[in-house]
């Protein structure tokens, strides 16, 4: 029985130019071939490149990046895995001051939330006197949104401009 394929896509939104050979053969062997990515200057950090990658794979694909690109501290990415008749989807971010984030991503790309993990945070936050917004906010991954969002429009090569 062979398994199902998807297709995503890797956002890497700042890398050093020194890892970027390593996180070429990492996502090659994440993803079982040769890849060779495009790079360009990611003009919000100066000294780190970006690029983006379509990929296709069996399911669970976007897991296997996000595990072979979380032992680089320095690097901020987003991994993109499309649901299938048989599977969900996923996405996977990735900050150098947060970690990682998952999510479930259905067929419609909405981010799912499991209600037991919408329990816990509801207990969560009558527990520990958090506003529910919080807890959910944290299963949503807004914090990631928000760190990576300046990367992503710098990568449009749209006009970014930094308010103090």
């Amino acid at each position: 029985m062979s398994k199902e394929n998807t297709s995503g896509v890797l956002f890497i939104h700042s890398a050093p130019t020194a890892l970027i050979p390593h996180i070429e053969w990492a996502v090659g062997k994440a993803l079982a071939g040769t890849v060779l990515l495009k790079w360009e200057d990611q003009i919000i950090s100066p000294g780190t490149k970006r690029t983006e990658f379509a990929w296709r794979g069996p399911v669970g694909s976007a897991s296997e990046l996000a595990s072979a690109l979380r032992g680089w501290h320095y690097i901020r990415f987003e991994i993109t895995e499309s649901a299938t008749a048989k599977s969900d989807g996923a996405r996977f971010m990735g900050t150098p001051s947060l970690g990682i984030h998952h999510s479930i991503i259905g067929v419609c790309g909405d981010t799912l939330i499991n209600e037991d993990r919408i329990r816990t945070a509801i207990r969560k936050s009558a527990k520990q006197g958090t506003e529910l917004e919080e807890e959910l906010d944290q299963l949503l991954g807004r914090a990631w949104d928000l760190e990576l969002e300046p990367f992503r429009f710098a990568g449009d090569k749209s006009l970014v401009r930094w308010c103090s």
